[in-house]
């Protein structure tokens, strides 16, 4: 019988995402910008640069940017399935992000311009591009699921324009532009991009699936597109002929399948966004690079 017992824990060292520089135009439920500086040491651990780095559930690509901006692999492909996320992926990445960057400097914003924008329809990608940063910096936690909330209090009082850097947000917006050569995005299913190219020995795979594997996961709650078959998921990792590092919640579940499939298992600390430490773990071929 499997016993969670036998899996590694790691150091509780928690890493200061204040140092980490911040890259995606996102606030992101399960963003991983505390695990960049681990992203690191793993690429470095390998014996040659890995010239693809696939990110399959991207999100706020926190990880696949730095990687980019960091040229921790020659180049980087991130997959999206949310039509709203992967409209900011395309409009950045194209020569539309000036005209973002532009709309989001120049939005003033209420309660009132908030609710307003995002009750239009967008006719274009950038539109929706813009309304998706919008709802992202003033939803509560980030939350783009349906049903989300509006920041109402906020940071220090500041109400709904608490999480609304325009200067911020527009410089990141430019900045992943000036490198959109070293970038690639696709719209689709994330497993299926490690299927289609899980035999490339060149490439190296970053996983971060939303967290739904346990029954008594969040993610229903924090992603509109929530629902994984984590069984299949394994089942394609296990082919992959590169190296690889996943991202999983703590749960008996995931424990399991990874003993299935003999993965390397280590719990990592970090906080989340309530600042609450707790640990999360990581899975790979080998971990050893972590000691």
């Amino acid at each position: 019988m499997f016993q969670p017992s036998l899996f590694r824990d790691s150091t509780d060292h928690v890493v200061n995402v204040a140092s980490v520089p911040q890259r995606s135009p996102f606030r992101y439920p399960g963003g991983k910008t505390w695990l960049v500086p681990r992203i690191r040491t793993w690429l470095t651990s390998l014996s040659s640069t890995p010239s693809m780095f696939f990110e399959p559930f991207a999100g706020g690509a926190i990880v696949g940017l730095t990687v980019a901006f960091e040229k921790l692999a020659r180049h980087v492909t991130i997959v999206e399935i949310d039509a709203g996320v992967s409209a900011v992926w395309k409009t950045i990445l194209s020569d539309e992000a000036p005209w973002l960057a532009d709309q989001i400097e120049n939005f003033v914003i209420s309660p009132e311009t908030v609710s307003r924008a995002l009750s239009l329809t967008p006719s274009t990608t950038r539109e929706l591009a813009f309304q998706t940063i919008l709802a992202n910096r003033t939803n509560r936690g980030g939350i783009l699921a349906p049903g989300a909330g509006r920041i109402k209090t906020g940071e220090a009082g500041k109400g709904i324009a608490s999480r609304w850097y325009p200067k911020t947000l527009s410089r990141r917006i430019l900045d992943i532009y000036k490198i959109r050569d070293r970038l690639t995005f696709i719209e689709g299913d994330g497993i299926a991009i490690i299927q289609q190219n899980a035999s490339r020995q060149d490439a190296v795979f970053f996983i971060d699936p939303p967290y739904t594997a346990s029954g008594k996961s969040a993610g229903s709650r924090l992603y509109t597109h929530y629902q994984l078959d984590h069984v299949r998921l394994f089942l394609e990792v296990e082919k992959i002929r590169g190296d690889f590092l996943m991202t999983y919640d703590n749960a008996p579940e995931v424990q399991a399948l990874a003993h299935e499939h003999h993965f390397a298992v280590r719990l990592i600390a970090m906080k989340n966004t309530h600042h609450e430490k707790k640990k999360e773990l990581l899975i790979g071929r080998n971990l050893q690079w972590l000691d």
